[in-house]
């Protein structure tokens, strides 16, 4: 008798995920692994629920035999309460993204952060990181920021336009990273900002295709510095066409996606993914996205 297959399911949850492309990413790098991986989206939006029901979604499929869900928009804070173990790093931000079911509990991980990290070692390899500048402060603002501080980053300068988020997540990172220093800062400064950086790390929704434009003069930016884009679709934005054009090291915000994805994938069956086997086929996706559209 042949040895059963190990065999995985997985969801997303969140609002309007149905054409993310995180799940034919995971099912891909199953497939070439030799595993039976199901990836499927749960969107809250088609199924008429709210984001403070992310705990039902949760025991049903515990009860339906999922392995794991990912976590996206409302969800990633309200989903806390409803866990019985969060990872450290994952406790800091006050996020989760990933949520294994093991065992019948649920325990959560945040691979926005590890996701941004294993991106800036990969593609930025050897980066000068003294000073870096890094525009929005959000959600996905915040991981990113824990991740340069993890990575080393020794002054953050961190530029929003709303001022009190900006020093609300300033002093958070401070108290995690005393030997860093994190300031919150307003777009005005950017001028005075941008000659004593070595990056510049952007985490808004500008460059997206529904918001297109660049997030800074690019005046401002100059051969000499990195720049990385957390946007990916598209995945070549204005501001990573514009930088790569001034001769900048430039990190296109696929990478993280993919870092996240190959976390998760990890987290989900214990089997380390091929990043550059992941970010190959999602580069393909994206393309056929484009071609599409």
């Amino acid at each position: 008798m042949s040895q059963r297959t190990e065999s995985y399911l997985v969801g997303l949850v969140g609002d309007g995920v149905t054409p993310s492309l995180t799940p034919p990413m995971h099912e891909r790098e199953g497939d070439v692994q030799g595993l039976r991986y199901l990836y499927r989206p749960i969107d809250l939006l088609e199924l008429g629920l709210a984001g403070d029901s992310v705990g039902e979604v949760l025991r049903s499929a515990r009860t339906l035999g999922f392995n794991g869900l990912n976590i996206t928009h409302p969800c990633k804070q309200l989903v806390l309460q409803h866990l019985d173990e969060v990872s450290p790093d994952a406790r800091r931000l006050g996020a989760v993204n990933t949520v294994v079911i093991r065992d019948g509990r649920f325990i959560g991980h945040n691979t926005d952060f590890s996701g941004f990290a294993a991106a800036l070692a990969s593609g930025l390899p050897g980066a000068r990181l003294d000073r870096v500048v890094q525009l929005g402060a959000g959600g996905a603002g915040s991981a990113v920021a824990y991740a340069l501080l993890s990575a080393g980053v020794t002054v953050l300068d961190l530029v929003d336009m709303d001022p009190g988020r900006a020093a609300a997540r300033a002093a958070e990172l401070s108290g995690f990273f005393p030997d860093s220093t994190v300031t919150a800062r307003a777009t005005a400064e950017l001028p005075q900002l941008m000659p004593l950086a070595d990056g510049l790390v952007h985490c808004t929704p500008v460059g997206m295709a529904a918001h297109p434009g660049v997030p800074l003069d690019l005046e401002l930016v100059e051969s000499r510095h990195w720049v990385a884009d957390i946007v990916y679709r598209p995945i070549e934005t204005e501001l990573v066409r514009g930088a790569r054009a001034k001769g900048c090291e430039v990190l296109d915000g696929g990478r993280m996606a993919v870092g996240q994805a190959a976390d998760a994938f990890r987290i989900f069956t214990g089997l380390d993914a091929d990043p550059e086997r992941m970010r190959s086929h999602f580069l393909e996706l994206v393309a056929a996205e484009e071609v599409a559209a």
